[in-house]
């Protein structure tokens, strides 16, 4: 019994070196991060934004690529069944919380399947009208919604992000009835709100903000509980009729679940300096984004609990996937 238990553990012992080795010279080949939206929106631009950095902080290339659909769920799922060795990662926005909700069936469960890394950052929603519309507060949208159910058309990045839900929540709230327009991704969402095609618009204030500072939309209120210091003249939602009103977006870093702890704390580490590096955090705090580089089990919590927040809207307002 003792021979065959010593045997055992000699056998594990000399499988565990190998792994353990191969964890310490991780990295060996290029990188994948994987954006589960289209080019152009803020997942994708944070990415691009801190490619160059982490390729030089990990000593190789890190691609970027484009999965998107589903809400970021087909992204995810790509990453979430990759294999465990730390060559496959994912960069999430705040739909990730949602879709667990949303989306029946998903082929992975976003809890289990994914290793939470890293809460790279937050950001507050701003609703914007083009400047062709009337409208110059929030306040105005939501009079006109009260009075007429068809008068108001609002997009968002996908049907069941979080900007729909925080519109849901305030339809809920005030009495007002909107239609909702989704798009797929922050990039196709923006050209058709510059455009003019949407009347109204709700997107992370790094995804809106550049337009609005270029004149070609109109900042009407943000989600945050407080103003957003960027745009301080810009009330937020709760002064405008949604009394404590809180709803921001975020972006997560993830990993399939069973990639080795060294590889995990080496990325995170990389990551972490390379957003701080102050080429990046200049272009990321100029579009809005507040930086948080949480520990991974501060963003496991941060996971969980949004999750559950969301699961409870999803229910009483039976949203459904569009």
């Amino acid at each position: 019994m003792k021979l065959t238990l010593v045997r055992a553990l000699a056998a594990f012992a000399a499988a565990l070196v190998p792994a353990l080795a191969a964890a310490q010279e991780w990295p060996t080949r290029s990188v994948t991060l994987v954006v589960p939206f289209p080019p152009g929106g803020t997942t994708d631009q944070i990415a691009r934004h801190i490619q160059q950095p982490l390729s030089q902080a990990l000593g190789q290339t890190v691609i970027v690529e484009n999965k998107g659909g589903g809400s970021g769920s087909i992204g995810a799922a790509l990453v979430a069944k990759a294999a465990p060795d730390g060559y496959t990662w994912l960069l999430s926005f705040d739909t990730h919380g949602v879709n667990p909700s949303l989306i029946p069936n998903m082929s992975f469960d976003t809890l289990k399947d994914l290793t939470q890394v890293m809460l790279v950052g937050t950001s507050p929603m701003l609703i914007t009208a083009h400047p062709s519309t009337p409208y110059k507060s929030f306040k105005e949208v939501l009079d006109v919604a009260k009075k007429d159910p068809n008068a108001i058309s609002f997009g968002t990045i996908g049907s069941g992000s979080l900007g729909h839900l925080a519109m849901q929540l305030i339809q809920t709230e005030t009495g007002s009835k909107m239609t909702h327009i989704p798009y797929k991704g922050g990039g196709p969402l923006t050209a058709d709100a510059v455009a003019g095609h949407v009347p109204v618009a709700i997107g992370s204030a790094a995804l809106m903000s550049p337009h609005v500072k270029a004149g070609k939309l109109r900042a009407i209120g943000v989600t945050s509980p407080q103003r957003f210091g960027p745009m301080g003249d810009v009330a937020t939602i709760s002064e405008q009729g949604v009394p404590n009103f809180d709803s921001e977006a975020w972006w997560g870093l993830h990993v399939p679940t069973g990639t080795p702890a060294p590889i995990i704390a080496k990325m995170h580490k990389a990551f972490a300096e390379s957003l701080r590096s102050p080429a990046v955090q200049e272009k990321l705090t100029a579009q809005g984004v507040v930086l948080r580089t949480t520990s991974p089990p501060d963003f496991t919590r941060f996971l969980e609990n949004e999750v559950q927040r969301w699961q409870k809207v999803v229910k009483d307002n039976k949203i459904t996937p569009q």
